[in-house]
Order: structure tokens, then sequence, then C-alpha cells
């Protein structure tokens, strides 16, 4: 078996952890500092909307010599307004005007003609409302909406509320994150841009369910133990599903860093950054809200119910009297399930600890059985 593997085994059973829900207070604080960033991100750079959202026009040219910068002051000289050009994979051009209307965009069209020595009935004129962009924008937001929604219902009905609402804030977590990195990158907002927003939603639910699975399963019958508290339990749920999480993770960043960094970034293909930015800091805003954020939620919100507060008091009572008699304690009354085995837990220390010997060793003598 491999390190990875026999690093996830350990971790499944217990032997070897981190104490991530202990230390969720450090974990708060940089989420927080992250998202005060992409908020201030957002309010002072504001988001690069794409023509489809601001209207305006897309002229489309045939394989011409002309390059990319001297289009591009063609088309601003022309049109008063910044101009995007795009290289096209047949040698022609691709120049987007925000914030034209028809006899604008007639001008422009007949400048590109005059400068790039193209007949004008070759240059392909779009004109862009809007209007369109405004549909899009409305539906993409009705639909989270509805999925938000969704979300916490079944979450509410599969789980409990509390892990309804520790979910729908990590979704909302990594959405705003994402958002001020598009802020503050500026990179152009597209309906490609929504749709990968949309789409890191379902990246990010994956690793979240699995965790709280785990945890739901785990903390049955919490209550009539002495072993565990409700947060250490959560971290050895976290712990458990923590190599299946980051292979997910590393599988699907893979493809999208391609796109990002080779298609849009040395290939030049600069209409693959829409999609592929929202999903690359989506997926990876998704694995570490997963982790850090939602199940420590979940930590925090049941820790404040009277039963959880009070078996934390008889664990703590437990473990203090064994402490005092330099004992371990007595967990020969504790039900056997997955979560309780023979070796000892990644809890409040967060270290490295192998099983607990309990008289099992090899019986001294020659070996010999008479």
């Amino acid at each position: 078996m491999s390190r990875l593997g026999t690093l996830g085994a350990r971790l499944y059973r217990g032997e070897v952890g981190y104490d991530f829900v202990a230390k969720r207070k450090i974990w708060y604080g940089i989420s927080i500092l992250i998202t005060i960033t992409a908020i201030v991100g957002l309010a002072v750079r504001g988001l690069n909307l794409g023509i489809e959202f601001k209207g305006g026009a897309v002229f489309t040219t045939p394989s011409t010599s002309v390059s990319v910068s001297k289009a591009q002051s063609y088309a601003e000289d022309a049109s008063g307004h910044e101009a995007i050009v795009q290289k096209l994979g047949n040698g022609g051009l691709r120049i987007q005007v925000s914030e034209l209307d028809q006899a604008q965009a007639n001008k422009v069209n007949e400048t590109l003609s005059d400068k790039m020595d193209i007949p004008a009935q070759k240059i392909n004129a779009e004109i862009v409302g809007p209007s369109w962009g405004e549909q899009i924008a409305t539906k993409a937001w009705t639909g989270l909406a509805v999925f938000m929604l969704l979300v916490v219902i079944y979450l509410a009905i599969a789980f409990e509320w509390r892990m309804a609402v520790a979910a729908l804030i990590a979704l909302i977590h990594d959405l705003t994150i994402t958002i001020g990195v598009y802020a503050l990158v500026g990179f152009e907002v597209t309906p490609g841009t929504v749709i990968g927003l949309l789409t890191i939603l379902g990246y990010s639910l994956y690793d979240t369910v699995v965790v709280f699975d785990g945890l739901k399963e785990g903390s049955k019958d919490i209550t009539k133990q002495t072993r565990y508290t409700y947060s250490e339990i959560a971290n050895r749920s976290l712990n458990g599903t923590l190599v299946r999480s980051i292979n997910t993770t590393v599988v699907a960043l893979l493809p999208v860093a391609g796109l990002l960094f080779i298609g849009g970034g040395v290939l030049g293909a600069g209409m693959l950054n829409d999609i592929s930015l929202s999903l690359f800091v989506g997926l990876a805003a998704g694995a570490y809200s997963s982790i850090f954020i939602a199940t420590p939620l979940v930590a925090d919100l049941k820790e404040r119910e009277p039963q959880m507060k009070a078996l934390k008091k008889r664990v703590l009572a437990k473990r203090a009297q064994a402490a005092a008699k330099g004992e371990q304690p007595d967990d020969s009354d504790e039900p056997d399930d997955g979560l309780h085995d023979d070796t000892a837990t990644a809890g409040a220390s967060g270290g490295v600890v192998g099983p607990r010997n309990r008289g099992r060793g090899r019986p001294s003598g020659s070996g010999k059985r008479r």
C-alpha cells in the first residue's frame, strides 16, 4: 500500500490525526480576514462586467496580419471606450467594445475596415444589448436562491438543522471569496463565469456532506458513553475523510489549472479564463471550507446543547479521575462501533498516538507448549 493510502487508513482508524476542531478559532479568523479582503476588493474595484452585462458590440475579422495591440488601439480611438481584443484560431481577431449603440458600432466598423485594410462586409459586427445580460444574471440569482433553499431543506431533513446552517455558511463563504478574487484580479465576468460559480457549489457541498454523513453515524448514542466529546467525534470524522477530500480536490483542480494557466495564460485563449478562474478558486475554497469551516461550525453549535455540555463534563471528569490515579480511562463499558476502537483518538493534542496496550502482548516464557 502507498504511503498516502497507509496514512488514509490510519486517519480513518483514529491512530493519527490533527485536531482541526480544537483550533477552529484560528480557521475562523483566517476565513474572516480572507472574506473581508474579498469584500473590500469588490467594493473598491468592483467587477469587470463583460459585454453581455453592459451592452456593446463584438467585431469578428477574418485572418489578418494586424497585431492585437494595433487592433485594440484602432477600436479604442474610434469608439472612445476600452476594447478587448483576442486572437482567434483561424488568424482572425475578436474585438469587443462595451457600451456602444448601433451608430457608434457602424463608425467603429468603418474605422477597422479602413485601418486594417479589410472589406467592411467581411467584418462580422454583432450588437449585444445589456438586457440580455441582466436576464442571465436574474435567472442565475434565482437559481442560486432556489439551490440554497433546497440544500438547507435537504440537510435539515437528512441530518439536522445545525448541519444545514453550517453548510449554508460554507457555501456563502466560497461564493464571496470567488467573487472577491474576480474583483481583485480584474478578470472579465461573463455568462461563463456565472456557470462556473453555480458549478462550484456542488463540489463544495460534496465534501461537506461526506464529513457530515460520517459525523452522523459516529455520534449515534453519543450520550451513552463517556469516552469522547462531540467535538472530538467531529474531529475523528473529519480526519477519517481527510485524504479522500484532498484526493478529490486535487484531481478536480488539475484539469481546471490546465485550462487557466496553460490554456488562458500560455496559449492566450482568454475566453477560457471566464469559467476556469471561478472553478479553480471555488474548488480550492470549497475544500478549505469543508475542512476548516463547516465541521467546526457544527461542533460549535452542538456543544451549546445542554446534553452535549453535560457529556463534556462527564468525559473531562472521567479523564481527570483516571489521571489522578495514574491510569487510562476504563472504556470497557463503551459501545463497540467504528469510533470506539482500541486506538487512541486524535483528541485535544492532535498528535500521533498509538494503540493502547490492553494486556494482549506476548506471554512470557519459552514459547513452547507443554
